[in-house]
């Protein structure tokens, strides 16, 4: 089965959110400041008409190059059925597809350190030193990063 991806409205997203990345939590915060600005991008995976994955990426300042031009990943999540499939990997290449057509040349975001391996395969590099606990969830992120410029070799 074939996942479909398009850009949508941010709202859309909030209960694939709050059912992956905040445990359900009625409560928790599904949604970030920039979620409307002009620049953001929100993309979202179906199989047929069922919402399965999404992420969103925002321009942002680099926490490791900031002369470049960067965007950071948020909310990357895929429903817990449809998990280890290719589909979170499928829309964040189509996030970072878009991003490179809008300039961009690095992606960073803050990982959750139980998904650092799936980051890793993707090609994402870690920042030493910079494990923390994230304010939303209490739970261990470390700042990862990927160059999105084209190969010089």
């Amino acid at each position: 089965m074939s996942m479909t991806i398009r850009a949508v409205d941010a709202t859309l997203l909030h209960d694939l959110r709050r059912r992956v990345l905040r445990s359900n939590d009625p409560s928790a915060e599904v949604s970030d400041v920039r979620d409307d600005e002009p620049a953001a991008l929100h993309l979202a995976g179906f199989l047929d008409e069922m919402l399965v994955a999404c992420g969103s990426v925002y321009p942002s300042t680099s926490p490791l190059h900031p002369e470049v031009v960067t965007w950071q990943l948020r909310y990357l999540a895929v429903d817990e059925a449809h998990q280890c499939r290719g589909f979170g990997a499928n829309v964040l290449d189509a996030l970072c597809c878009a991003i490179v057509e809008r300039g961009a040349t690095e992606i960073w975001a803050n990982g959750r350190d139980t998904a650092l391996a799936f980051y890793r395969r993707e090609g994402w590099q870690l920042i030493e030193g910079s494990e923390h606990l994230s304010p939303s969830t209490g739970l261990p992120h470390t700042i990862i990063w990927k160059s999105l410029a084209p190969s010089t070799s």
